[in-house]
């Protein structure tokens, strides 16, 4: 009469009606007032009404004995649950849920009113993952629901292995579960959890996103080389997961290809490449070990380089590698080969490595420096007048006697006359320049004397003149 919503009123006759344990008169009153969601893959447990009704069943359930006031009841209760607890996942559902009238009370409303999220929830909770895992697959529920309802439950409460076997039971090639593992593994990564995610990567035998893995463990967090020498395992690691991938890829390709679709794929050029760098880093990582443990190290940099970076992290270890060795020579080696397999700009390389032994004052390295260059066997003709050029910008810091042996180190006299100018050495210029063909050497006197006489250096600009 008054116009007002009955629901309210329907709701609680229906709980009065529960609490009275007349349970088909419960389900008559609530048809009245409890809607099913309009969707069943929304992210939350169903109305508030709906959530009611499940809380005050599930607190009602007691397990069914015999009808009798002995005191011994709830100890056999005890006994009971127990003994149901103790038996196969199966089982335990069947006897807990299947003959339970409270639970089946439940389900008839979470079937009828709830989300997929509360029903799984539900068998979560009664330790039914099996039963979870199948309304899943049946109602094709989004991966959300996925890890919601099931993964963050299960490795929570420890349960993540008893959840792998379930799926593996359930679909040995773990194809149907594709969707939400990959969901999983993207979770683990956001939250940073990545012991978890190693483990599950493992388990989904996808080697080669377990590898990635086992780089941010050799990678993340280490300050020294001293610390990556002890996270070496972390490199075996990767290659023995490389390695079983190949394996994997070259068997299955006598064979009809089945396509694993979820599992990361790759090339085995590719493959083999990164199997290349683990040696490398292996290499790199021992003698840069021993270089701290010795005390030869000098580079302090605020991040670590390491061969699993971009092209100019690769750049700064093959620096690494050349300055913190007794000598360049040691380190050449290696550092040469990180050049030559990632193709990087080794000039850039050379050139920075011998703006830092400038800044060292070891103006004979940056010799045995060229002279290593030049005999690597793969050096431009200009390569290591260049690597000069590029260090002389510092000149002013470096003694003269040094300046003078670099300069004179140079193949090209056209260098030379470049290197004398740009140090000021005007008259080194001109002695280096009347030395050319005449045609040349008329040039470059007349460059030398423009020099002289924007300098105000009235000797060397008359000496010009009176050449010319």
């Amino acid at each position: 009469k008054s116009g007002l919503d009955p629901g309210g009123a329907w709701h609680a006759w229906g709980m009065a009606c529960l609490k009275a344990g007349n349970l088909s008169s419960a389900r008559e009153k609530f048809n009245r007032c409890l809607k099913p969601p309009m969707d069943l893959n929304q992210l939350n447990h169903g109305s508030r009404l709906v959530q009611d009704v499940i809380q005050y069943l599930e607190s009602t359930v007691k397990p069914i004995v015999i009808a009798d006031d002995d005191y011994f009841a709830t100890l056999r209760e005890l006994e009971a649950t127990l003994r149901t607890r103790s038996l196969a996942l199966e089982v335990m559902c069947e006897g807990k849920i299947q003959h339970n009238s409270y639970y089946q009370e439940c389900l008839f409303y979470l079937h009828s009113y709830g989300t997929n999220l509360a029903i799984i929830s539900f068998y979560m909770r009664h330790d039914c993952m099996r039963e979870a895992l199948l309304h899943l697959l049946n109602k094709e529920s989004p991966s959300e629901v996925f890890i919601e309802g099931i993964f963050i439950p299960s490795y929570e409460s420890g349960k993540l292995h008893m959840l792998e076997n379930l799926l593996e039971t359930i679909d040995p090639g773990l194809e149907s579960w594709g969707v939400y593992l990959i969901a999983a593994c993207k979770y683990l990564q956001r939250k940073n959890y990545y012991h978890i995610l190693y483990e599950l990567q493992q388990f989904m035998k996808d080697h080669v996103r377990a590898a990635m893995t086992c780089i941010r463990f050799f990678t993340h967090g280490a300050k020294s080389y001293t610390e990556l020498g002890g996270k070496q395992t972390w490199l075996l690691k990767i290659k023995d997961h490389l390695k079983v991938y190949l394996q994997e890829v070259s068997r299955s390709s006598g064979r009809k290809k089945m396509a694993s679709t979820f599992r990361k794929k790759m090339s085995a050029t590719d493959v083999s490449r990164h199997i290349n760098t683990v040696d490398l880093q292996m290499e790199v990582t021992k003698f840069l070990h021993r270089c701290e443990s010795s005390g030869t190290s000098q580079m302090t940099g605020s991040s670590l380089p390491t061969l699993f970076g971009n092209n100019n992290m690769k750049m700064d270890v093959a620096c690494k590698v050349m300055l913190e060795g007794k000598n360049i020579e040691e380190g050449f080696g290696i550092a040469f080969r990180v050049l030559q397999d990632f193709q990087l700009e080794a000039t850039e390389v050379y050139s920075r490595v011998a703006k830092q032994l400038v800044k060292q004052q070891k103006y004979s390295e940056i010799r045995q420096l060229l002279k290593c260059v030049n005999e690597s066997g793969v050096a431009a003709k200009n390569d290591g007048d260049n690597i000069i050029l590029n260090c002389l910008n510092e000149f002013k810091n470096i003694p003269p006697e040094d300046l003078d042996n670099l300069i004179q180190d140079m193949d090209s006299d056209e260098n030379k006359v470049q290197a004398y100018v740009m140090c000021n050495k005007l008259r080194s210029a001109y002695l280096v320049s009347v030395r050319q063909e005449k045609t040349r050497a008329v040039q470059l006197v007349q460059h030398v004397r423009q020099l002289a006489e924007n300098s105000g250096d009235d000797v060397v600009k008359a000496i010009c003149a009176q050449w010319l």
